[in-house]
């Protein structure tokens, strides 16, 4: 089948169905066929709370699978209208069954997310799927200790790399934190239960709205919690997922140690952006649609969508790069990083960049 894939992407048959890719015409005899194009037929859509859920793929033959901790882009098209997000894989990277899944949780202003948690996304829908990408991975060879911090829907990528390892029978050590609002907001918690047991986790999860049996350590995260587990930000890999808040917390946690180089992190949800800062002043252009609009603060994505303007974007928290677009001049600063770029012709993302005064973009 390899070989017979490599010859339908050679230049000759390009040339012939041109201007037309050949997987345009291979999925109207059948929506999986394709040469490049990843897919994915709905097997089953699983209720992991009242607000997140897991759907289980299988995927085509262009799929090459992923790294543990990998994010995908997942479009489903509704009433002739594709829309797309970027899911992060949450199955284990050993499976033998050739399936993979995704776990969302269902935002107010989600579209694809609320479509799937509420019934909409049904087994045997093909969806439309791009290749896995994405750094927030495990390195090859997994150092004897490493630590997992994860909060809410940011458990999906952690749980990715929890499943591969206990697959594979991973002999090291793993001390997983995990912040959750109660055990009912908590995704994965029957699973959690038996990981706990494992004999290479140290598994301790923290509820913050509600005691909970088991629920060994309160508020926000602090030096003594990771001390209390055995973790020393200085010697210990730590990967860390969730909320912009946990973020923030665990990287200025490891900066003041001078451990930032073993410290891995990605966001599930962008800061906050301040309205009321000093740089919203001026005007943001876009040249491509010969629109102009006063500068709210608010991201560059935002603040197009409110001029009228339909940019493409896939994550809204700068993972993807399916908002990217060409900064003509002007400075923008990064909601997540605080850096200020003020140079010409930049490729940006507009969903974690804001303008500071005068900016136009190619939008």
């Amino acid at each position: 089948m390899g070989l017979i894939r490599k010859a339908l992407a050679s230049p000759a048959i390009a040339k012939v169905t041109s201007p037309h890719h050949l997987d345009d015409y291979l999925t109207l005899i059948h929506p999986m066929m394709t040469v490049e194009a990843v897919r994915g037929r709905v097997v089953d859509v699983i209720r992991e709370t009242g607000s997140a859920s897991t759907v289980m793929l299988r995927p085509n033959g262009s799929w090459s699978g992923f790294v543990p901790g990998q994010h995908v882009e997942f479009g489903v098209e509704v009433e002739g209208t594709r829309r797309v997000r970027v899911f992060s894989v949450s199955s284990s990277a050993e499976r033998k069954d050739g399936l993979f899944s995704v776990s969302v949780k269902a935002h107010p202003d989600g579209y694809v997310s609320q479509f799937l948690h509420a019934g909409q996304l049904q087994p045997g829908t093909v969806v439309y799927l791009s290749p896995a990408s994405g750094d927030f991975v495990l390195p090859r060879r997994v150092p004897a200790h490493i630590a997992l911090i994860s909060g809410g829907s940011g458990i999906t990528p952690v749980m990715s790399m929890l499943r591969t390892l206990a697959d594979r029978g991973h002999t090291g050590r793993v001390t997983f934190l995990h912040y959750a609002r109660s055990r009912e907001d908590e995704m994965f918690s029957t699973e959690l239960d038996t990981l706990a047991d494992l004999p290479f986790v140290d598994l301790v999860r923290v509820y913050t709205r509600v005691p909970e049996p088991g629920a060994a350590l309160a508020g926000r995260i602090t030096l003594d919690h990771l001390r209390h587990l055995g973790v020393d930000p200085a010697t210990t890999p730590t990967w860390v997922c969730g909320p912009a808040g946990l973020i923030a917390g665990v990287t200025q946690m490891y900066d003041d140690l001078g451990a930032s180089d073993q410290l891995t992190a990605e966001y599930f949800k962008v800061p906050s952006v301040n309205l009321d800062a000093e740089d919203a002043t001026g005007t943001v252009s876009y040249e491509a649609s010969g629109v102009e609009s006063p500068n709210s603060g608010a991201t560059i994505l935002e603040q197009a969508e409110a001029a009228g303007l339909k940019p493409a974007y896939g994550c809204r928290m700068g993972v993807c790069n399916t908002c990217a677009v060409k900064k003509l001049h002007g400075a923008v600063r990064h909601v997540i990083s605080g850096e200020v770029c003020a140079d010409t012709d930049e490729t940006i993302k507009v969903c974690v960049n804001v303008p500071v005064g005068d900016v136009a973009v190619d939008l």
